[in-house]
């Protein structure tokens, strides 16, 4: 019996049962085949698709939120969850996922906390599309020329119910769009959605590049700056707006950039009685928007 290099016989090995090959003969054993490493690519495969899904969708939930995408871009929506209880508010959606073959299911109240993460879905999830922000000179020049219009600039605004608050004030005014810095990180959420009410559908994020040439460039379109602080502007009610205005918004706590105000064209302040320090930047900005709408 054939011995292996330490002496023990070697049991079962066939290659050692053939004849000796002759000199300079090739070893003919086949390497393992390439199928042998196909799970594993077609795992890394479908988590790539996976991921690539998560970055370019968004899960909403909220009776008015869903409504909106629905109506404003059906074909956004890739999956629709909801209670047994939503099916008649939701027959419109549904028959349309049944012509379009968009996957919904009929699911339990639970099932809806986990999807969305929170108890506030109202009944219905689904699994839409994301909007990209705008680039800020395709949204001037969509702009409709000769009239008036406002917009948000949001200065480090990053609390989701907030953000959504705001874009409920932002489409209930008619605002034309919601500026954010280059390297702000806000985006739509399923929470800021909910909170919005549909709102989120209807006003455009516009993404800026840096602070002094987005100025310029609102400048050059007619736009007025407005920095809206809590105690030194202007009386906001007694002010005159002009008819093409960005009010810049600070953030929760800290205020807006002292230098982002200081380059402002006007500087404006809310009134009040003094009982409380400031209003939060969400109801800050329903009332400023309310004064422009009001001078219209």
């Amino acid at each position: 019996m054939p011995t292996s290099g330490r002496g023990r016989p070697e049991v079962g090995n066939p290659w050692n049962n053939r004849p000796p090959r002759p000199p300079g003969a090739q070893d003919r054993r086949r390497p393992p085949r390439a199928q042998d490493e196909r799970p594993a690519r077609e795992q890394a495969s479908r988590d790539d698709r996976i991921a690539s899904a998560a970055r370019s969708e968004l899960r909403l939930y909220g009776l008015n939120a869903v409504h909106a995408v629905f109506s404003r871009r059906p074909e956004a929506i890739r999956k629709v969850y909801l209670t047994e209880s939503r099916i008649p508010a939701l027959k419109p959606l549904l028959a349309w996922c049944v012509k379009q073959r968009v996957g919904y299911r009929v699911v339990e109240e639970g099932d809806l906390d986990r999807l969305a993460a929170s108890t506030h879905h109202e009944g219905v999830v689904a699994d839409v599309l994301k909007v990209e922000p705008l680039l800020m000179g395709d949204w001037l020049r969509a702009l409709p020329e000769g009239k008036p219009v406002a917009a948000l600039w949001l200065d480090g605004v990053g609390n989701p119910h907030n953000f959504g608050a705001i874009l409920r004030s932002a489409a209930h005014f008619g605002v034309a769009g919601i500026l954010l810095p280059r390297e702000s990180t806000l985006a739509i959420s399923g929470a800021a959605a909910r909170v919005a009410e549909g709102g989120a559908e209807q006003v455009p994020l516009v993404r800026m590049g840096q602070a002094d040439n987005a100025a310029a460039q609102l400048r050059n379109a007619g736009f007025s700056l407005a920095a809206t602080v809590v105690r030194g502007g202007d009386d906001l009610f007694a002010a005159k707006l002009p008819p093409r205005l960005v009010y810049v918004m600070g953030a929760e706590g800290e205020g807006m950039d002292a230098r982002l105000a200081e380059a402002c064209d006007l500087r404006l302040s809310i009134p009040g009685s003094g009982a409380v320090e400031s209003l939060n930047v969400a109801a800050a900005t329903a009332v400023f928007l309310a004064q422009w709408k009001q001078r219209l």
